[in-house]
């Protein structure tokens, strides 16, 4: 009988297709929320005529 064999973390990763969609919507939707508060907070008044 063959003993399996281990994997590497990130095979195991790169066969789990579920997980990569989650990682692919989550990790982009994060950054640019957390790039758009950036600018938010950057963002100077205009100033009135």
């Amino acid at each position: 009988m063959k003993e399996p064999t281990k994997k590497h973390p990130i095979q195991r990763l790169m066969d789990n297709p579920w997980l990569l969609l989650v990682l692919g919507v989550v990790i982009p939707t994060l950054s640019y929320t957390v790039w758009g508060w950036i600018e938010l907070l950057l963002i100077t008044p205009a100033t009135l005529p």
